[in-house]
């Protein structure tokens, strides 16, 4: 019996150990949180999430999906043109219109999104006062590169960033 018990608390230390040793950095953690508002997507052919964090708080989310009130894509299909879905809102756009309908202040705070913000959502992150953009998956706009090198706005690649790291182990 005692061995039991001893080999019992062994396996439970190896995995609080195992747990804190693969404990995600503050990015990762935020950016899965990104993932999952992204299941709330509405639009069938791109899925995104952002989040809007500062102190380490989350101060509001958003995902694409129609405008408030309307039907949804999945609902009557999306309506496109020149290739790209226009009856959702994206999800950067709809956390920063959740934190401007509740009054929160999001100057100075990271956003992280699972996709890189298009041209249109980086103008708005940019004049909202979000200072970091953390992203998961590049998305087809390159400006942003340029640009938020001179707004001084963090880019950050998290995909990137994690390859960079393994590598140098």
């Amino acid at each position: 019996m005692h061995i039991f018990s001893f080999l019992e608390k062994t396996k439970k230390l190896f995995f609080i150990s195992s747990l804190l040793m693969s404990r995600p950095s503050w990015d990762e953690y935020f950016m899965s949180i990104a993932e999952i508002v992204a299941t709330r997507s509405t639009c069938p052919r791109k899925s995104v999430g952002a989040i809007i964090v500062k102190d380490k708080n989350i101060l509001s989310t958003g995902y694409n999906g129609s405008i408030r009130g309307l039907p949804h894509c999945t609902e009557v299909g999306c309506m496109l043109e020149n290739g790209h879905c226009v009856r959702t809102i994206h999800a950067e756009a709809n956390a920063i219109i959740q934190a401007a309908r509740h009054g929160v202040k999001i100057e100075g705070a990271t956003i992280y999104i699972t996709a890189s913000p298009c041209w249109n959502c980086f103008k708005l992150i940019a004049n909202s006062g979000i200072k970091r953009i953390v992203f998961k998956e590049f998305y087809r706009d390159e400006r942003i590169f340029e640009f938020s090198k001179q707004l001084d706005i963090e880019l950050v690649h998290l995909q990137k960033e994690k390859e960079n790291y393994s590598q140098s182990k």
